[in-house]
């Protein structure tokens, strides 16, 4: 039983991972949490769904298009919603940014109805016993593709020109204006990536589950933790606190309610907030004044 739900911990924890990069990385550039991401997870389900049930195309094909229409939809709300806002008060961000969210909740009711959606392929579903536990060949796709994509993403940051150039605009947008560094294109970059991920997640869950229009708000809200429980504006910490956060919320229904499964990510939130709010591999930065 508690290798069986440390395998879904693992399993949820992995989306979470994928979503929280997202998370963390608009606030390391921007310093504002872009409440607006969990839609992004859920467009990347319902445009697979469009692409491939709908249009009939190639599965393939259906994912890319979604990714580059996520990716899209990311780089317009920068655009369109955020970069106006960028020299004011981080509190007009926080109210647009749920707004866009409440947006596009309802974009998405309009175009595919409220009813719920699901994309199947016949023997994915179908359960395998590995030593006892049981598990999916979805779910496998699930963590190893999660761990291609943070490996890329971390070389991506880490070794590219537009991905130091991100990191040096984390550290200071008007040092790095100062250095020649286009900050429009590399906060845009930073959208792009982060919804990207955010889609692929969408994508993986939409195989696994059934698809709703407000299926982002707990996975967003579960993300977000995981961010803040990591130390924002640290990857390594989004990844690590998306793995414990699908661990903890797994393995603690063993002893509780499966009700109480949603309360746990709030739970764990109001304590690293009281107790460590810097998270757990976050930084104090001294601010001048």
């Amino acid at each position: 039983m508690l290798s069986q739900l440390i395998i879904n911990g693992i399993i949820a924890g992995s989306i979470y991972a994928l979503i929280a990069i997202g998370y963390t990385m608009v606030y390391g550039v921007l310093k504002f949490i872009n409440f607006a991401h969990g839609e992004l997870f859920t467009l990347g389900g319902y445009f697979t769904y469009l692409f491939f049930v709908v249009c009939k195309l190639n599965f393939v094909f259906s994912c890319v298009l979604a990714i580059l229409a996520v990716m899209l939809t990311g780089i317009l709300i920068e655009r369109i919603a955020y970069r106006p806002l960028r020299e004011k008060s981080r509190l007009a961000t926080l109210i647009t940014a749920i707004g866009i969210s409440i947006f596009l909740q309802n974009i998405i009711i309009l175009a595919f109805g409220s009813r719920v959606k699901s994309i199947r392929f016949s023997g994915m579903g179908q359960s395998l016993e590995v030593m006892g536990v049981f598990i999916t060949p979805i779910q496998i796709a699930i963590f190893f593709a999660t761990v291609i994509l943070m490996i890329i993403t971390f070389l991506f940051i880490n070794k590219t020109k537009l991905g130091k150039a991100m990191r040096s605009v984390t550290d200071s947008i008007k040092t790095a204006q100062i250095l020649g560094i286009n900050v429009d294109r590399a906060i845009s970059t930073t959208f792009a990536l982060g919804s990207a991920l955010a889609a692929i997640a969408g994508i993986l869950v939409s195989l696994d589950q059934d698809m709703w229009p407000t299926m982002g708000i707990n996975a967003g809200l579960r993300a977000f933790t995981a961010a803040v429980l990591g130390g924002i504006g640290n990857i390594r910490g989004a990844v690590l606190g998306g793995f414990v956060i699908g661990l903890v919320e797994n393995i603690a229904i063993w002893n509780l309610p499966s009700g109480l499964k949603d309360m746990i990510a709030f739970l764990i939130l109001l304590c690293i907030l009281w107790f460590r709010p810097i998270g757990l591999l976050g930084k104090v930065k001294d601010e001048a004044v």
